[in-house]
C-alpha cells in the first residue's frame, strides 16, 4: 500500500517539506503503525506519540486503520497545547489493541500519587459457551464510531460517580480485536480514584455500560463452526 502523508508547521519544518510518500506499507496499517513507520524512516520528524492524526478532516486516534485512498495528515499540538497525560485520564482513555493485554502495565498507566485505590475488570477468552467447545473469539469493532461512543460512556460516568474531589477517577479502558485466544483478556477496565468506593463504581459502571452499546462484536469459533454473540458484545 502507497500513501501520502501532509505535514504541517514544526512536523513540516523538520522534515524539509509539506507532504511525504510512501510506498511498501502493509494494507490494514493503523494510523499508530504508520507514526512508527514514519519515526523509523524519517528520524528528523522525532517522536510522533503525541501527534494526532487526521483522516480526510476527521480526527483519527491511533487504532484507525487506513487504505491507499485516504488522505492523511499529521499535526502537531495546536496552539492551546496538547492535553496532559493526566487530563486525558481524568476524562477517561479508549483504546483498541491487537495485541495481549498486560493488567500491570495497564494499572502502572493509571497509578497515581493522588490516589489509594485501583479497581481493575479483564474480561477473559472461556473455553466453554452453552455447552459447545469454544476455540477461540474473534472480534470486529466500528472503529470510528467506538472513540466517540466511549467519550458518551465516560461522561455519563463522571457525571455519576466523580461527584466530588475525593471522588476523582483515572479512566483506562482497552479492548480487544481480530483473534483472542482462550485464557485471554478481551477487555480491561482499570480505575484509579482516592478512595476505592469510586473506583469499585466507575469499573462496573464502565463494563455495563460499554456492553450495552460499543460497536464491538464476537464470534466464538468452535470444531464445527462458529457464530456471532449477541450480536452485540
Amino acid at each position: 500500500m502507497n500513501l501520502r502523508v501532509r505535514l504541517f508547521a514544526g512536523l513540516r519544518e523538520r522534515a524539509g517539506r509539506d507532504e511525504l510518500a510512501l510506498d511498501g506499507l502493509p494494507e490494514g496499517l493503523t494510523v499508530g503503525a504508520l507514526k512508527r513507520e514514519l519515526e523509523a524512516r524519517y528520524p528528523a520528524l522525532g517522536s510522533l506519540a503525541h501527534v494526532a492524526g487526521v483522516v480526510g478532516t476527521q480526527y483519527a486516534n491511533d487504532a484507525t486503520r487506513l487504505s491507499a485512498a485516504d488522505e492523511v495528515s499529521l499535526l502537531p499540538p495546536v496552539s492551546g497545547g496538547a492535553p496532559s497525560a493526566d487530563e486525558l485520564l481524568a476524562r477517561g482513555v479508549f483504546e483498541l489493541a491487537q495485541a495481549p493485554l498486560e493488567l500491570a502495565a495497564l494499572q502502572a498507566r493509571v497509578g497515581h500519587p493522588s490516589c489509594g485505590a485501583i479497581a481493575s475488570f479483564l474480561g477473559t477468552t472461556r473455553d466453554t459457551h452453552q455447552g459447545r467447545r469454544v476455540l477461540r473469539l474473534e472480534y470486529e469493532a466500528f472503529e470510528a464510531m467506538t472513540g466517540p461512543e466511549m467519550e458518551r460512556i465516560f461522561a455519563r460516568c463522571r457525571a455519576t460517580v466523580a461527584t466530588a474531589p475525593e471522588r476523582a477517577l483515572r479512566m483506562l479502558v482497552i479492548h480487544r480485536v481480530g483473534v483472542v485466544e482462550i485464557g485471554q483478556p478481551s477487555v480491561a477496565i482499570v480505575v484509579a480514584s482516592p478512595h476505592r468506593d469510586a473506583a469499585f463504581v466507575a469499573c462496573r459502571f464502565l463494563i455495563d455500560e460499554l456492553k450495552q452499546s460499543l460497536p464491538i462484536w464476537k464470534k466464538e469459533v468452535y470444531a464445527d463452526g462458529a457464530a456471532w454473540i449477541g450480536e452485540r458484545s
